[in-house]
């Protein structure tokens, strides 16, 4: 008997299983979850300290000197993972010769078939145009990419001039500081909006993933789901002759109910804290 995953975008319709992330990619996106979700829940308290919840959720997490040192951990997690990214990516480039990252239907770099699939996209909306057919990574998700990238860096050196003054003000000015605690501040504060908006119904509460996609998780996902969100990859696969190689099997019930439980929580957490930005927003 065949076990119902219907919660899981990633595994409705038709075989068989498609790899489409290495464990490499879905390890870092984990470190990406649990380092992104520590520095939200830790910062909001101090950029909303005027309100009523902020005190609740300080001393939920231990009071502020256990809120920092978790907000300090998760940003270490942070430089980990984007270090070992950009290592990986410079190691493919220029070592094993993989220059398609750069340019081709496997880059995050954006195209202008990017900017045609945007515009096609918006036709779709009001009926003008069939829905854009995607290569292994659609507009959205590149732009996922690129903001998580950019904040990543501006963040964190704004964050590094706050967490070392004593040894950035050997050779900056204190303006500086001053700067780097608004940047830090707001550029973390839009990241949070998105991420907890418009990934979040992108990627799972959209019709078509809701109530979960766990394909970054279990690194695999259905050929019709494939077909359906990145039908040119699969199409260009097929005529290379590669699509038989990508194949693998289905994630065990193990990885299936923990990518559940990781996914679920995730977006449950993000919610909440969503909430109480708004709350907090609303009330000032």
């Amino acid at each position: 008997m065949t076990e119902d995953r219907s919660l899981d975008a990633a595994a409705r319709g038709r075989g068989p299983y498609i790899r489409r992330f290495t464990p490499f990619q879905r390890t870092l996106h984990i470190l990406v979850i649990i380092s992104f979700l520590g520095l939200v829940a830790t910062g909001l308290p101090l950029r909303f300290a005027y309100a009523p919840w902020a005190t609740d959720v300080m001393r939920f997490l231990g009071g502020p000197v256990a809120a920092g040192l978790i907000h300090r951990l998760c940003a270490i997690i942070t430089f980990g993972y984007f270090l070992a990214h950009l290592v990986n990516v410079s190691w493919r480039i220029f070592r094993k010769g993989e220059r398609h990252l750069l340019w081709g239907p496997d880059s995050m770099v954006p195209s202008l078939k990017d900017l045609r699939d945007l515009v096609q996209m918006f036709r779709w909306f009001f009926g003008k145009a069939p829905h854009p057919r995607f290569e292994r990574f659609s507009y959205m998700e590149k732009f996922d990419y690129w903001a998580v990238f950019w904040g990543v860096a501006i963040i964190g050196t704004s964050g590094l001039f706050l967490w070392f003054p004593t040894f950035f003000a050997r050779f900056l000015p204190g303006w500086v500081f001053n700067i780097a605690s608004i940047v830090h501040g707001d550029e973390a504060l839009l990241a949070t909006s998105f991420i907890f908006t418009i990934h979040f119904f992108n990627v799972h509460l959209r019709p078509e993933k809701f109530p979960i996609d766990t394909v970054i998780f279990t690194g695999r996902a259905t050929a019709e789901y494939m077909e359906e969100e990145h039908g040119l990859e699969v199409e260009r696969l097929r005529r290379q002759g590669r699509l038989e190689e990508r194949v693998i099997e289905p994630a065990s019930r193990a990885a299936y109910l923990w990518s559940l439980a990781v996914g679920f929580t995730a977006v449950g957490i993000g919610t909440v804290l969503i909430v109480l930005v708004l709350w907090a927003v609303l009330l000032r």
